[in-house]
């Protein structure tokens, strides 16, 4: 756990890192690019997100998860992910030009094209981050993910300002897949092989299929809000739809992968030794909605401010999805690690079922609720998260013993905390007088809406008031050592 505590902390701060340059570079670029042109990248990174799922085959889960890890099983796994990624390099590049007629949008293919090559270079590093996941080692991983973000951010922003449009973000991503590559070099574990080979392919094959149903349910789940508005709208409404998901998802940004680094990893160990995984279960999910919910409940109360001053006025027409993409978000952040734990208990596939269900409810809400607004289709996206629900509560008490009594316990506290920062900030927006401008009304609200936070962890017992004591303490005692001495 100490380990696990220290990992966390190094990640949160290099991954959020690197989510603020990011994110402050999408906001740089919705005001150089148009709608049309971040719509066009978007759709077409939704069939390389798919791809990555083929080109994965299971192998990260697979090295992180397995109890018996020897550099033969290394050596398998790292020839089964170099053969899956560049048979979907070469998939990719080839079906670039019928993607793009099936859309009607020629911008689509040199995107494509591009992108496909990054998928030669990403085996060089991709078996080194697994294995370094596995043991915790995110100071290494926080190097490279330092490398990444830089050479991304510069580069986007470079080809933007050189006018090359929607081509900017697809040759900044192949610099960052290289400029990655080369810096796990040096921070390979010392046994790992440099060689590929097939002596276990079988046993990585066998866990990777059942991985890569679940995996693939899930691309595509994630896919088909763009496709299908793609198909239903246009362009430009994918735009809209993903400016929209990206003010929903700032936690995100903010915690970037700490919410799930080393998840898979340390439930296998507690797996493996026989324990309960439903008491781990019910303290992450506390503590991940316990800030997760109350972010997500200001940016639905707050969510024109926060467009108008992050992307200005040419985005104020994705607000009205923000409210049911918030809550489609909220009611998949309480199943957030089930995933995980049933990769971790050796059933990878089992995450396939909900996933599908949500998929399938997507394409029928979608097709029958769409009028040609965005609200109507985000709408639609939120009621096959709610209709999912019911099927990951059934599974995770079948299968990890975490029935939904225990889940509403944990999740009421978070309730609470969110419910009523959301009152704070609600009351704060009608306050706060508009001439300030957006963004000076977020910044006076900020401190208030943390201050309210704070204050209703402390009525709720909230458990993550433990963890911001901690932290702050830790804090502290670093800053007093930094002091010079009298």
């Amino acid at each position: 756990m100490a380990d696990l505590r220290r990992s966390l902390v190094i990640n949160f701060f290099s991954s959020s890192g690197a989510a603020f340059m990011q994110f402050v570079v999408s906001v740089l670029l919705a005001r150089i690019l148009s709608p049309s042109e971040i719509g066009v990248y978007s759709m077409t990174v939704v069939f390389v997100n798919l791809a990555h799922v083929f080109r994965d085959f299971g192998v990260s889960s697979y090295l992180q998860r397995e109890a018996d890890l020897t550099p033969a099983k290394i050596r398998s796994a790292t020839g089964v992910v170099f053969t899956t990624s560049w048979l979907i390099a070469i998939t990719l590049f080839l079906a670039s030009d019928a993607i793009g007629r099936w859309f009607n949008e020629p911008e689509i293919v040199p995107v494509m094209k591009v992108l496909s090559i990054g998928f030669l270079l990403i085996p060089f590093g991709a078996v080194t981050n697994a294995l370094l996941t596995r043991e915790f080692a995110a100071e290494k991983q926080a190097i490279v993910n330092m490398v990444g973000t830089i050479s991304f951010c510069v580069s986007c922003l470079v080809f933007a300002k050189l006018g090359h449009g929607s081509m900017s973000l697809a040759y900044a991503n192949l610099i960052n897949i290289t400029a990655c590559a080369l810096a796990y070099i040096p921070l390979r574990p010392k046994y790992m092989p440099w060689l590929p080979a097939f002596d276990h392919w079988r046993s990585v094959a066998h866990f990777g299929l059942g991985s890569l149903l679940s995996n693939c349910a899930v691309a595509l789940n994630n896919a088909i809000p763009d496709i299908l508005l793609g198909k239903l709208g246009s362009a430009r409404h994918v735009g809209l739809l993903s400016r929209a998901n990206s003010t929903v998802t700032i936690f995100t940004y903010v915690a970037g992968s700490t919410v799930s680094y080393g998840a898979i990893s340390y439930l296998a160990q507690t797996y493996h030794r026989g324990e309960s995984l439903a008491p781990t279960l019910s303290r992450a999910t506390t503590l991940l909605t316990g800030v997760g919910w109350t972010a997500l409940a200001l940016t639905a109360v707050l969510g024109e401010d926060i467009v108008l001053a992050l992307y200005g006025q040419a985005w104020l027409e994705c607000v009205p999805a923000i409210l049911p993409l918030t809550l489609a978000a909220a009611i998949m952040m309480a199943f957030h690690y089930i995933p995980m734990a049933v990769t971790a208990i050796g059933r990878p596939y089992l995450g396939a079922t909900p996933v599908l269900v949500t998929l399938l409810a997507r394409v029928g809400f979608g097709v029958a609720l769409f009028d040609g607004s965005l609200s109507g289709f985000a709408w639609a996206l939120c009621l096959a998260t709610i209709a999912t629900a019911p099927v990951i509560t059934v599974q995770q008490q079948r299968y990890l013993g975490f029935g939904p009594i225990a889940l509403l316990r944990a999740l009421l506290p978070s309730a609470a905390v969110a419910g009523g920062s959301a009152a704070a900030g609600w009351i704060l927006n009608m306050l706060v007088p508009d001439m300030l401008g957006p963004l000076a009304r977020l910044l006076v609200m900020l401190p208030l809406l943390a201050a309210a936070w704070y204050l209703l962890l402390r009525l709720t017992r909230h458990a993550m008031l433990d963890e911001v004591h901690r932290f702050v303490g830790v804090a502290r005692t670093r800053l007093a050592l930094l002091r010079p001495n009298v």
